[in-house]
């Protein structure tokens, strides 16, 4: 069976973990930990970062950040990860659900000034497979109404929107290194600080509600509880892990889309004689390899598509269940009508790759899908 993914391990990963071992200590925030923010801030002008166990910690971060109270409304696409419902969710916000655009998953912009009201705190966007949002759009409407916006740049890594890295835009952004993206460390996730006014209240909340940073730097004579917070970070075993893979950052980039373009070259005809629908990157978006996707007719066929790749040894996936769908959010809410979501939902086929796919893995993914539909 070709898999869908592999992590990728890219050589210095053991070695570092050793050292951490060897430093005697391995808690967080030591010197792999800064190693990787310092990576991250010096390469794509992130004014602070700080590593987290998750993106999903990231994102809790931020809606502590934002002082997120019950009754706050934070519009949210439907057609994402749950977590980046769920951390507002836990403050108490009310998630107001916004559709897909025609042209991608991403959030409609368009449609986007339709669901403020003065109850509106917030708008966590999505930068679905690594495809910027209309972050110009975006912003403006955030700055007209005074509200802050979230990047969920989970899948985001190393991908830019008119010249500026995602995750540099937003007041706030979360970065995943799940062991599916495309720089991994097995479980874990950045903070993304861009707005000073949460710079320090961000650290004391990363270190479980203490002053603890700063002591440690010799700011104060003794740490204390200042705050609420949470063990957000992660050890240094992970941060070891995690720089190695900084390190080889350029070369996972350039085999992972070479593997896209290899996709979307073989199935462009395909796509012309209108068999099926490929990705469209915008024109002010780069794209990041971080996923290739089809998209089908129907979710019958896309079904098919999936029952037949498994029987031929390959494993492709379907990806979200919109979440205005879900029976989590239908207990709660009334029911809303999503189109665009519900369409990726059901329509939506997601490939193997990853760094290791050999081309004829891939030439033999390539003809089946092409069999499948000719």
């Amino acid at each position: 069976m070709i898999p869908f993914n592999k992590p990728y391990l890219s050589g210095n990963e053991l070695q570092y973990i050793g050292e951490a071992v060897q430093s005697g200590k391995i808690s967080g925030n030591g010197v792999f930990t800064k190693k990787c923010q310092q990576f991250f801030e010096e390469k794509y002008g992130f004014r602070r970062c700080l590593l987290t166990t998750s993106c999903t910690d990231a994102l809790e971060m931020a809606a502590i950040l934002c002082d997120i109270q019950v009754g706050d409304e934070v519009i949210v696409p439907s057609y994402t990860f749950v977590s980046t419902a769920n951390a507002f969710v836990l403050r108490g916000a009310k998630i107001v659900f916004a559709d897909s655009s025609e042209e991608n998953p991403n959030l409609d912009a368009t449609k986007l000034a339709s669901l403020i009201t003065s109850k509106t705190k917030a708008i966590v966007v999505v930068h679905y497979a690594g495809i910027a949002c209309d972050m110009d759009a975006i912003m403006a409407i955030a700055k007209k109404h005074q509200i802050y916006v979230i990047e969920d740049a989970a899948q985001a890594i190393d991908s830019f929107y008119k010249g500026r890295a995602l995750g540099s835009i937003g007041h706030l952004s979360a970065f995943s290194f799940h062991e599916t993206k495309n720089i991994i460390s097995g479980e874990g996730g950045m903070l993304v600080i861009n707005d000073e006014r949460f710079e320090k209240r961000a650290e004391i909340i990363w270190e479980k509600g203490t002053n603890r940073s700063a002591f440690w730097r010799g700011e104060v004579d003794k740490y204390n509880w200042v705050d609420i917070g949470s063990s957000f970070l992660p050890s240094e075993v992970v941060a070891a892990y995690l720089y190695a893979q900084l390190e080889n950052l350029e070369k996972i980039q350039a085999r992972r889309k070479q593997i896209w373009d290899n996709y979307f070259t073989a199935f462009k005809a395909l796509a012309d004689k209108g068999k099926l629908k490929l990705p469209v990157i915008p024109v002010y978006a780069t794209n990041n390899a971080h996923m290739f996707y089809l998209l089908t007719d129907s979710i019958e066929q896309r079904d098919a598509l999936i029952t037949y790749l498994k029987e031929n040894k390959i494993y492709a996936v379907f990806h979200y269940i919109s979440l205005h769908s879900s029976p989590f959010y239908q207990e709660k809410a009334r029911e809303v009508s999503l189109p665009m979501s519900d369409y990726y939902s059901d329509c939506l086929v997601r490939l193997p790759l990853f760094y290791e796919l050999s081309e004829a893995d891939q030439q033999l993914i390539i003809e089946k899908i092409i069999a499948f539909y000719n």
